[in-house]
């Protein structure tokens, strides 16, 4: 929301949607965050939204009209095929900027609202990542020489394992872009904060899906697995309690934020 007193921003970032279940509960719950906040900008990672894992075509279509305005990933971007063209043809779906540059789509966009261009960024860690991407801190150092003369505001969705690994990336950006968002672990940090250059952090969104499951999957086949060190196959947990988490960034039109709150809505339907 642009306040014109203030001259401020609020943005929307929402954690991992995790199949039907997420969809469902997102679905129900962000007008009534928009309503709250009457943000400016509306980020959600999609890249488990489509049973899971991986994004299809007519769940991006199904995020437009709800009224997101870009849509990160991470890893399992690619799972599912239909979606290649969509993401060479279109820039309001994201993967992460250091896949390398043969893979469909693009890890940067720019989001014109009024006077203001947002950047979003979507980057993927290295530490215990199952693909090997080229270094996500020389990929951001080239992607800011560009946004900084493009966007007043610039947010990232950096999807990564570790905490160390995500406050390293926040630390390096610390005054150089607005925020630095975690995703990837669909657990909810509590630890939100301003870092003291001005840009807003929290190490996880968290997720949309299933309380009582092993991030938002079905946890008796994964405790299995872990036991028997045998393969299995993820099903997404479809019970109540369900949980939505994410965070409203207020920033301002200097591109540094001044509030980042904590998001976490339980549904027992």
């Amino acid at each position: 929301m642009q306040n014109s007193t203030q001259n401020s921003y609020t943005v929307l970032m929402l954690g991992d949607l995790v199949g039907e279940p997420g969809r469902r509960l997102f679905e129900k719950h962000l007008p009534i965050l928009k309503d709250k906040y009457k943000p400016s900008l509306v980020i959600a990672n999609g890249e488990n939204s489509a049973n899971g894992k991986g994004i299809t075509t007519k769940i991006m279509s199904w995020f437009k009209e709800l009224g997101v305005d870009v849509v990160t990933s991470g890893n399992h971007i690619f799972d599912k095929n239909d979606i290649y063209g969509y993401l060479d043809s279109n820039k309001d779906l994201l993967r992460p900027a250091n896949f390398p540059s043969q893979a469909p789509g693009t890890g940067m966009t720019i989001v014109k609202k009024g006077a203001t261009n947002f950047g979003i960024i979507n980057l993927q860690g290295r530490v215990f990542m199952r693909q090997q991407l080229s270094c996500p801190f020389k990929e951001i150092d080239s992607l800011l020489t560009y946004l900084k003369h493009h966007a007043n505001i610039i947010l990232v969705d950096f999807h990564a394992e570790t905490t160390s690994e995500k406050l390293a990336m926040a630390y390096y950006l610390d005054g150089r872009v607005s925020a630095v968002c975690g995703t990837h672990t669909h657990v909810q940090t509590a630890d939100e904060r301003i870092l003291p250059a001005g840009t807003a952090y929290i190490t996880d969104l968290g997720m949309a899906g299933s309380l009582n499951s092993m991030i938002g999957m079905q946890k008796e086949p994964l405790i299995k697995a872990m036991i028997s060190q045998m393969p299995v196959k993820f099903e997404v947990q479809d019970e109540p309690p369900f949980v939505m988490s994410g965070v409203a960034i207020t920033i301002g039109s200097n591109g540094k934020a001044s509030k980042i709150e904590r998001i976490y809505i339980v549904d027992t339907n």
